[in-house]
């Protein structure tokens, strides 16, 4: 049985129900939709969080699909900054509690805003980090909401097809 993590001892907290889903971690590859193929999931149902930093706010989080990048405008507008950009990957463990690949929005070190896509509320099941690489809780996204008090937002964009230019 996976070890429990500080989410998901919030969701227990919170009498929330939800899955844990354990994958194998290559550290090459942390990509969103590498994840959702090895949970049987859709990448767009697989939400991968990023933290950003603000101009007038500071440090937000984004929570977007697997599939999509973040659009910076629209996560600026959202969050009240003028600019906004993603913090580098060194600065993610000491804002957080977490590592790239297991950055979450529930219970890290400080209570952050965070700020959803709102493609979350097209699926019955979303998943999103656990907290640390290898694990993924599955949820329902008004559940998802309610656990991290985010709001909702157009934040991602397709990313760009990755054929020849």
């Amino acid at each position: 049985m996976p070890s429990k993590t500080n989410a998901v001892r919030l969701l227990d907290q919170l009498g929330i129900g939800y899955e844990l889903r354990e994958y194998e971690v290559d550290l090459e590859d942390l990509a969103a939709e590498r994840v959702a193929a090895k949970i049987g999931l859709l990448p767009q149902q697989v939400f991968k969080t990023l933290v950003a930093r603000g101009d007038r706010n500071g440090i937000c989080i984004a929570v977007i699909p697997g599939d999509s990048e973040l659009d910076l405008k629209a996560m600026a507008a959202a969050s009240g900054n003028r600019k906004i950009q993603l913090v580098p990957v060194k600065e993610l463990q000491a804002l957080t509690g977490y590592v790239r690949g297991g950055v979450t929005a529930m219970a890290g070190n400080k209570d952050y805003p965070v700020f959803v896509d709102e493609t979350l509320e097209l699926f019955d099941v979303v998943s999103v980090s656990a907290g640390t690489r290898g694990l993924q809780i599955l949820l329902a996204p008004a559940d998802y909401l309610a656990a991290t008090k985010a709001a909702v937002a157009l934040l991602a964009h397709p990313k760009p097809s990755s054929g020849s230019h």
